[in-house]
């Protein structure tokens, strides 16, 4: 059944975007799934933005995320798509003349005629609430309904046209400034029935040619990476080659800074404050020096040169733009808290010594680790007196002062545990989702007020500074590349909200906004870039700085709104890098000296294993927290008993010790326990010598107290661990042998050679007596004159 045309003067604004941040976050991850399948657009850029530069050496100009998707906040309906590649003016003023151009796609079976559009008005909206309601609750009618333009092409089924309508504003009868929800409405006919084929809905924005109220937007742009490396430190993958080379993620966020009005042609550049996470710029780094191992296949990498093309124009931005550190790997602080990981926030953050995390600057290739490189062996350099390792990074690669006291949420909010543990390590300012506050709301306008994006929150006995983002504002940014109609139909919301807000203040005074966009942002210039620059093309609003927010007094927004208990770390892989954070602690309990400094290189391991960015991966976090654990498992084996070169060892004496090698090979010295196990009742008793320590890449000879009752062979088990009981490296088993007597067989063997002694004495003697009596007989019988002996008694 179709719709007759004489019914067709309704219309749908659009609806909201994604409420959440992790929502916005969802939409955005579905830009490369949808790429291959949706047509290019390439909108204009903002009126006042300069033509964009050549493309630095080596690169090429960013590729656009797809324009139409099956996204909620803008829809398509009917068989024909809209792509919107230019919709003029992007605010109206009275005279103006509308112009919209794109691509019309025809996704149906059947060949579609007499095409012909229009844009349609509903009532206008003069402040955020209204807005807010047209968005929840869309009015299908629509006040305004000029003519249809015909189109002069038809569409066969998969076939797309370019399509160009202008109209003067007059025809809408725009008779008042606010927010106009409209419609572009497509008619044609399908199978002979003459019906609405495609509409887009979106706002349109006229503004005072005099603007009694401004609003400063500042913006915290994010350039973060889910790590491309094994928790050794070796690369598992050269996917981050794809990301920094033309038309990757990083790429386009970048060339989305580096086109702003003001970039490279001697003018004052349009303020964006860039968020870099240390670790992204040690892998590069690690890529830039030259060939490395990628899967354990040496020399496998290929994004040297597209590594060095990227760091080159990452330092070139950072010159001129704020840069903020965020924690080394980017950790989900809220998940790592949450699960008693604490440590780990701590050992990430930019802004305290406690932050030592950091890789060493190379893997040394070793067949015997996952990877084939050896696990990291020590300290890179030594962080800064007042800062951590993340800061220090950020200093060395990309010579930058970073500020390291800011700490903003991924996913918008913070717990109370976390904050203290922020607070502890350096944070003094925290950027959180205006959602996150109990009176958010107002701090971005919201309920109707002015919109002031300062603010601060109690924790504990202290107070803690706080920079509200406009979350609705960051999602509109974050769902840019997949939203219907284009990037250019997300610019006219982005503008729409602003001029609401805008029109809600107080004749005379300025608004303050800031713009944080999701980390993992598929950003582009017809999107972000086009949106940042509005600030500088439009008369009612003004560029601001993240770090000029910060120094406006602040406003009541709350305090901590409860948490809905969505997002964070899947709870398996969590468990899973909990018990490697807990061998690393029994090591380091055991190592002498600094143990953050001495297992900096495992920290990293750890923290980039906990990144925020793995949290709509669970499988693949779970992967890495495995690996990490293995990786802490493969680092204690290495301390270990050396074995006999047969397998046995032998005593000299019944009191001789038992002299056994123990291997250290780490570069720390570490004190150890040897265990020796021996069999009950089998002759032989081992002593405890407690606590050892082994100098660092050395064997170390130990000497056993060990006492025999007896000889033979023994089998020994003997083991190292650390001064807590746990093992370190491997059980070895050695046979022990001794021909010493021990002193209860010594003392039969005396008193058995003393018994035989006497009954040898005693043969002697009787020897002897038997000699004599013989002697004696013979004498007597000599002498013939001697009368025979009596043979009894005489009477």
């Amino acid at each position: 059944m179709t719709r007759p045309a004489a019914a067709r003067a309704g219309g749908r604004p659009a609806a909201d975007a994604p409420a959440r941040p992790g929502a916005a976050r969802r939409v955005a991850a579905l830009a490369p799934l949808v790429a291959g399948a949706l047509a290019l657009t390439g909108p204009a850029l903002a009126p006042g933005v300069a033509a964009a530069p050549a493309a630095p050496p080596g690169t090429t100009a960013p590729v656009t995320a797809p324009a139409a998707a099956p996204d909620e906040a803008a829809t398509t309906v009917g068989p024909v798509r809209i792509d919107v590649a230019r919709f003029e003016p992007r605010t109206v003023t009275p005279g103006s003349l509308i112009t919209l151009t794109g691509t019309l796609t025809n996704t149906g079976s059947e060949p579609i005629t007499d095409l012909a559009v229009r844009l349609q008005r509903g009532d206008v909206r003069t402040d955020r609430p209204a807005l807010a309601e047209a968005v929840r609750d869309p009015d299908p009618a629509t006040t305004v309904q000029p003519a249809f333009a015909p189109l002069d092409f038809e569409l066969a089924p998969g076939e797309s046209e370019e399509f160009s309508y202008t109209l003067d504003s007059a025809e809408l009868r725009l008779d008042a400034d606010g927010v106009y929800p409209v419609l572009f409405n497509v008619n044609g006919t399908v199978g002979g029935d003459d019906e609405r084929v495609g509409e887009l809905a979106t706002f349109l924005a006229q503004q005072p040619v005099e603007p009694t109220a401004r609003t400063t937007v500042a913006w915290l742009w994010p350039l973060s990476e889910r790590t491309h490396r094994t928790a050794a430190g070796a690369f598992a993958d050269d996917e981050l080659t794809e990301s920094v080379s033309a038309g990757g993620r990083l790429d386009r966020a970048l060339a989305v800074v580096e086109r702003l009005p003001g970039s490279g042609n001697g003018a004052p550049p349009l303020p964006v404050t860039l968020a870099i996470d240390p670790a992204l710029v040690e892998a590069l780094a690690l890529m830039a020096g030259g060939p490395y191992a990628v899967g354990g296949v040496e020399d496998a990498g290929t994004g040297t040169e597209e590594a060095q093309a990227f760091l080159e124009r990452l330092r070139a931005v950072a010159a001129v733009h704020p840069v903020v550190a965020l924690p080394y790997g980017d950790v989900d602080a809220d998940s790592l808290t949450s699960a008693g990981l604490g440590d780990v926030v701590t050992r990430s953050l930019p802004g305290t010594p406690e932050g030592t995390a950091q890789a060493r600057p190379a893997p040394v290739p070793d067949p015997a680790t996952d990877g084939g490189t050896a696990a990291p062996t020590g300290p890179a350099q030594t962080p800064a007196a007042e800062t951590g390792a993340g800061a220090a990074i950020l200093a060395e690669v990309l010579d930058v002062t970073p500020v390291t006291d800011l700490a903003w949420a991924a996913d918008g909010s913070f717990d109370p545990a976390t904050l203290d543990t922020l607070r502890a390590g350096g944070v003094e300012r925290v950027v959180l989702d205006s959602e996150a506050l109990t009176d958010g709301d107002s701090a971005v306008g919201m309920d109707g007020s002015d919109a002031v994006a300062r603010s601060t929150l109690v924790t504990g006995e202290e107070q803690l500074d706080v920079l509200v983002a406009d979350q609705t504002l960051g999602a509109v940014v974050g769902s840019a590349a997949v939203t219907a109609g284009g990037p250019r139909i997300a610019e006219q919301r982005y503008l729409a909200e602003l001029a609401a807000l805008t029109m809600q203040a107080p004749p005379g005074t300025e608004q303050t906004v800031l713009v944080a966009p999701p980390r993992a942002l598929e950003a582009g210039l017809e999107g972000a870039g086009a949106m940042i620059s509005d600030a500088t093309g439009l008369p009612w609003l003004r560029p601001g700085t993240v770090a000029g927010l910060a120094a406006l007094p602040a406003a009541d927004a709350g305090g901590l709104a409860p948490a809905d208990g969505d997002g964070g770390l899947d709870a398996a892989g969590l468990a899973t890098l909990g018990e490697a954070v807990a061998a690393r602690e029994d090591l380091a309990a055991a190592v002498v000296g600094d143990p953050a400094t001495a297992l900096r290189a495992y920290d990293a391991g750890l923290a980039r294993t906990a990144s925020v960015l793995w949290r709509t991966a669970p499988e693949e976090f779970a992967a890495a927290a495995a690996d990490a654990r293995a990786t802490v498992s493969r680092l204690r084996e290495r301390v270990t008993v050396v074995a006999p070169a047969d397998g046995t060892y032998s005593l000299a004496s019944s009191d001789a010790p038992l002299v056994l090698t123990v291997d250290n090979p780490l570069p720390f010295p570490v004190q150890v326990r040897l265990q020796v196990q021996t069999p009950a009742n089998r002759g032989i008793v081992v002593g405890d010598i407690g606590v050892q320590t082994l100098a660092p890449e050395q064997r170390t000879l130990l000497q056993i107290p060990a006492e025999l009752h007896r000889s033979g062979g023994f089998p020994v088990t003997a083991q190292v661990t650390t001064p807590s009981g746990l093992p370190l490296g491997d059980p070895v088993e050695i046979q022990l042998k001794s021909t010493a007597y021990g002193s209860i067989s010594l003392f039969i063997t005396v008193g058995a050679a003393s018994l035989l002694g006497l009954l040898f004495l005693r043969r002697l003697v009787h020897f002897v007596l038997r000699r004599r009596r013989g002697t004696a007989a013979a004498d007597v019988a000599a002498a013939p004159d001697l009368p025979a002996p009596p043979v009894r008694s005489p009477v």
